[in-house]
C-alpha cells in the first residue's frame, strides 16, 4: 500500500498547538522533526548509547502525517489549510509550507532484520536467531541475541567494550547487577562466562519482555536471571530492594549524564572490592564520568576505549 506524506514546515513553538490541531481534524498520528536539545528529565528516561549530534537549535520543525493514496486527501488537506491560517492570524508559525511526497507501506517491525548480523567480540560469536553459525565460528562461545526494534544487538562500541571487560573479571561466583539492561545481552553473556547469577534491570517495561525472551533463547535457568523494569535512580525503594552490597559486579551500558549522578547509588549495591564497569561513555564525557566515580570512593582500574567511545571500570574499596 502506497501513503502520502504531507510535511508542515513551520518553528518549534508552535509544534504543539499544530499537532493538536492536525488531531482536531482526525489525523491520528504525527511525526515531528527537530533539533531542540534534550531536557535533564528526557536523558534519565533514556538508557541508550548514543545521542544524535543535531547541531543547534535552529527553531525550524517538520510535523508529518500520511493519508491513505487510494483516499480523496482533497478536503483534509482543504481542512488543514484554513486551521493553518486560522493560527497565523493571531500566533507565529513559521512558513508553514505544505510538502507533499508518496512513500510505501513498510513492514517496520521485521525491517530492522536486514541490519542485524553474526559478529564476534574476540571468542565470543553474537548472532540473531535466524542466522546459521559459519563453519569457523563452531568453536566460539555463542549467544542469541534478537533485541526487535528498540534494543541493543551488542554491535555498538559500548556494549562490546563492556562485553570485554566483564571477560576479565567474572568467575563462577559472581553476581552481575545490570543496570540499563536492554535487550538482556550484558547478563546473557555474564551468565554464559560462568556467573552464577543475573539481575537486570531497565526503565523501560519493554525492555523486559526482550531480555526474558533472549534470555531462554539461550536457555539461561530461571533461577540465574531476573529482570525487572524500573528507574534505579529515582526510587528508593527499589535500591534497597535489589539488595545493599549484593553484587560483585555491577555493568551499567547507559548515558555519562545518568552514570554521574547514578554511581552513589551502585556502590550501595556493590560488594566490597567489587567492580562497577561502565560505558556508554563519549569521549568528551570521559573526564566528568573518571572525577565522579573517584569523588564516591572508587579506584580506577582501567579506562579502555573503542572508536570515540569509553569504559571505566573501577573498584569499589
Amino acid at each position: 500500500m502506497k501513503w502520502n506524506k504531507y510535511t508542515i514546515k513551520t518553528i518549534t513553538d508552535a509544534e504543539d498547538i499544530i499537532s493538536s490541531t492536525l488531531m482536531d481534524l482526525g489525523i491520528e498520528g504525527v511525526e515531528i522533526e527537530d533539533k531542540i536539545p534534550l531536557s535533564e528529565a528526557d536523558k534519565k528516561q533514556m538508557f541508550v548509547d548514543i545521542l544524535p549530534d543535531m547541531g543547534p537549535d535552529d527553531n525550524v520543525a517538520y510535523i508529518s502525517f500520511y493519508i491513505d493514496s487510494e483516499v480523496d486527501a482533497k478536503e483534509t488537506l482543504q481542512n488543514v489549510k484554513h486551521e493553518l491560517n486560522e493560527l497565523r492570524s493571531y500566533m507565529e508559525v513559521g512558513e508553514c509550507t505544505i510538502m507533499e511526497s508518496q512513500t510505501e507501506d513498510k513492514d517496520w517491525i521485521n525491517n530492522w532484520k536486514q541490519y542485524f548480523k553474526q559478529f564476534s567480540v574476540d571468542d565470543i560469536l553474537i548472532k540473531p536467531s535466524w542466522e546459521e553459525v559459519k563453519p569457523e565460528d563452531h568453536d566460539k562461545l555463542m549467544i542469541q541475541i534478537d533485541p526487535g526494534t528498540a534494543f541493543g544487538t551488542g554491535m555498538h562500541e559500548t556494549t562490546q567494550l563492556c562485553i570485554r571487560q566483564l571477560k576479565k573479571y567474572i568467575t563462577s561466583t559472581t553476581k552481575v547487577f545490570d543496570v540499563g539492561c536492554g535487550s538482556g545481552i550484558l547478563s546473557i553473556v555474564s551468565i554464559k562466562l560462568g556467573a552464577t547469577y543475573a539481575r537486570g534491570i531497565d526503565i523501560d517495561p519493554n525492555a523486559i519482555n526482550a531480555s526474558i525472551e533472549n534470555a531462554k533463547v539461550n536457555q539461561i535457568p530461571e533461577d540465574k536471571f531476573h529482570v525487572e523494569a524500573g528507574n534505579l535512580l529515582e526510587d528508593i525503594n527499589l535500591q534497597q530492594e535489589v539488595g545493599c552490597e549484593a553484587y560483585d559486579i555491577v555493568v551499567a551500558n547507559i548515558l555519562a549524564d545518568v552514570l554521574i549522578p547514578l554511581t552513589p547509588v551502585i556502590k550501595k549495591n556493590l560488594k566490597p572490592n567489587g567492580y562497577y564497569i561502565t560505558s556508554g561513555i563519549i569521549d568528551k564525557k570521559e573526564e566528568d564520568v573518571v572525577a565522579a566515580v573517584k569523588d564516591n570512593g572508587f579506584e580506577i582500574v582501567e579506562i579502555t576505549h573503542q572508536g570515540e567511545w569509553v569504559s571505566v571500570t573501577a573498584k569499589k574499596l
